[in-house]
């Protein structure tokens, strides 16, 4: 599958595991982390392996990984290969972004979430503690390599949390694939999974295609979700509480929004919340409730504007559409109306 952005356009490859590690491009250095370098055997290159969790994301761990290249003698025509989840592709992909102003770098996305997501799109970057993704580029991968092989050492919490995002596309874009997860609940040897991941990236790829800078808005339904679970994240402190599940958790809140504004059909919200507890994920969190702090959150958002809030709310299952200026009283209502 080709992915084409502004500067041209890289190839998703599908890559038996015994092959996901071969014939790397000269001078690579990968940047993985401790859950990858116990579920697979690390190629013998220069290779950096972080402890795991979304506290990689930050300006102390980024500039560990740049004094990493510049100390292994890494030079502008080596590539930075990311071998992780989607923390570990943000965080390497915004240090191959800026490392001597750009290297090449390749995505192995290991998690179900970065495969059907983070990977595909050419956004990098790192959390700030004032909010998540505050910091990044735009900057496309020269290669993504899938495997479908290794989802299955993911532990069931992190599989469940990438099929939210999986939730994500179904419920924004592809009604039938919404009703399809609606009535099989995947795992990482079903049959069905890996045509639901090409479906997900098909979905992206056409965002990202003709959206590719968030000029239009039309890339801001990805955020279905979002701005609640970056909140939830961001208060959390970055690690209790999956990336994965705050979306799930966010998805339920902002489908009730666009209830209360009347943009969402009735239904939608209760539709969404048995879907995904069925599907093993979080619909609350006790932070709804602080709805003064989650509020403070929000408006850091990306989306809002000089403080007014944005959210991308569902206009039935299968359609979405950015909504900005949304009044704050009924944000406040519907975090703790459930």
């Amino acid at each position: 599958m080709t992915i084409r952005h502004s500067f041209g356009s890289y190839e998703i490859v599908d890559t038996p595991l015994e092959a996901l590690l071969n014939a790397l491009p000269p001078s690579s250095f990968v940047i993985t982390d401790q859950n990858v370098q116990a579920a697979l055997s690390l190629p013998d290159l220069p290779t950096l392996v972080l402890e795991p969790g979304e506290g990689n994301k930050s300006l102390a761990v980024y500039g560990r990984c740049l004094e990493w290249l510049a100390g292994a003698g890494a030079s502008r025509r080596s590539t930075v290969v990311a071998l992780g989840g989607g923390v570990v592709g943000d965080l390497a992909g915004f240090v191959a972004a800026t490392y001597m102003r750009g290297v090449p770098f390749v995505q192995i996305p290991t998690t179900l979430l970065a495969q059907v997501d983070s990977s595909v799109g050419g956004k990098v970057g790192l959390d700030l503690q004032a909010g998540k993704n505050l910091v990044g580029d735009f900057y496309p991968p020269t290669e993504v390599r899938l495997c479908a092989e290794v989802l299955a050492t993911l532990p069931e919490r992190q599989f469940n949390a990438g099929m939210a995002e999986v939730w994500k596309y179904g419920a924004i874009m592809d009604a039938d694939l919404y009703a399809r997860l609606r009535r099989s609940r995947l795992h990482a040897g079903h049959p069905y999974l890996s045509a639901v991941v090409k479906r997900c990236i098909d979905l992206k790829a056409h965002i990202v295609e003709h959206d590719e800078f968030e000029t239009t808005g039309l890339r801001a339904i990805l955020n279905f979700g979002h701005t609640v679970a970056h909140a939830i994240e961001s208060l959390t402190g970055y690690g209790p509480v999956l990336h994965g599940e705050a979306v799930a958790i966010g998805m339920v809140a902002e489908a009730r929004l666009g209830t209360e504004l009347g943009i969402t059909p009735a239904g939608v919200e209760e539709n969404l919340r048995e879907s995904l507890t069925e599907a093993g994920l979080p619909t609350v969190h006790p932070l709804l409730n602080d709805t003064e702090a989650m509020l403070r959150a929000m408006r850091r958002d990306k989306k809002a504007v000089e403080g007014r809030l944005a959210f991308s709310l569902l206009t039935q299952i299968g359609r979405c559409k950015l909504v900005e200026g949304v009044p704050e009283t009924k944000v406040r209502d519907a975090l703790t109306e459930r």
